[in-house]
């Protein structure tokens, strides 16, 4: 009989928005087909949630290997060092010091190889920031913890769905800074990682990628703007030079219809709402936030922490079951 492979390692994420619950629900929803993850949150709280949404679950204290043996028999949780007091919907930054240690401890358990992959719940950035964190986003942490076990990294965010793919160039930036920081190097950079990853991780034997102008109308030859002439063109074509798939400068806002969609396997656009906003119209319940370029797999719910919702029972698990098979899929 083969041996079964590691569980897959499910982040806490904010503890007073829907992450636990969608936790729960996805450990209830779960099928004897889904891959076995287990989550390092704090037992208790848990609980806590548990009896507030009326969901009937055993909390199992276990350690990372052994949580595909428990799955079955209720939720295998690898408690935390740090506590975590916190009441649904009301977030406080004492909270903080858990949240960044059950990403900290995911990540080195793909390290050590006790998991195979990370799946994020969502993080409220705000409160982060009350106790020091100082990155814009998981994706930006990641990169960090990837290169503080010696694996330096260039993490790229791409938000995935059967209907669409696509990657943003720049960030977690003000509009302003990511014209700012937007350069043909960036841009080249990113779609090496997004071939090799849809080549290597997604099984695409030519991935084809199609890059959105920055300007309306991809700049109308350079009378809305000239970076699609000076930035943009020179990277795709470097990128053509060495054998990659590029179509581009695209208007953006004749992108992503069905038809357009149907002749690209992922779209990179050159700032984040240019890419996110057709994403999560099209799917916002299913697509899945996946970081390329680290040593490891990272998947995450795209959506955030619902606070307005949180323990009432209603929050809708689809994304982070998605997230969860995503990265079985791409951890076989």
């Amino acid at each position: 009989m083969p041996q079964q492979k590691p569980a897959l390692a499910l982040t806490m994420g904010e503890p007073a928005g829907i992450g636990p619950e969608l936790t729960l629900t996805a450990w209830r929803q779960r099928s004897a087909h889904d891959a076995p993850f287990f989550v390092l949150a704090a037992p208790g709280h848990l609980a806590s949630v548990a009896k507030t949404i009326g969901i009937d679950a055993r909390i199992i204290e276990t350690e990372p290997a052994e949580a595909a043996s428990v799955i079955g028999n209720g939720l295998p949780v690898v408690p935390l060092k740090n506590a975590v007091e916190a009441a649904p919907g009301r977030p406080n930054s004492a909270n903080a010091a858990a949240t960044i240690e059950s990403i900290t401890r995911a990540v080195e358990a793909v390290h050590t190889g006790e998991a195979r992959a990370v799946v994020t719940n969502p993080i409220a950035k705000s409160t982060l920031y009350e106790s020091g964190f100082r990155f814009p986003g998981h994706t930006e942490f990641l990169g960090e913890l990837a290169t503080a076990l010696g694996e330096p990294v260039f993490p790229v965010m791409m938000i995935w769905s059967e209907k669409l793919a696509v990657v943003p160039i720049t960030i977690h930036l003000a509009l302003a800074e990511a014209i700012k920081a937007l350069d043909a190097e960036l841009i080249k950079r990113a779609a090496r990682i997004v071939d090799h990853e849809m080549r290597a991780r997604f099984g695409v034997t030519r991935p084809r990628l199609a890059f959105a102008g920055l300007n309306p109308h991809a700049g109308e030859g350079g009378a809305m703007g000239r970076e699609e002439i000076t930035i943009i063109a020179p990277a795709i074509e470097a990128l053509r030079a060495e054998g990659i798939d590029a179509a581009g400068p695209l208007p953006a806002d004749t992108m992503f219809h069905a038809k357009a969609r149907a002749a690209y396997d992922v779209a990179l656009t050159m700032y984040h709402d240019q890419g996110l906003i057709p994403a999560k119209t099209l799917a916002f319940e299913e697509a899945v936030n996946v970081t390329l370029g680290l040593p490891f797999v990272r998947t995450s719910p795209d959506h955030g922490t619902a606070f307005d919702i949180a323990g009432k029972g209603i929050a809708n698990p689809s994304s982070l079951i998605a997230a969860l098979r995503l990265a079985d899929r791409l951890t076989k």
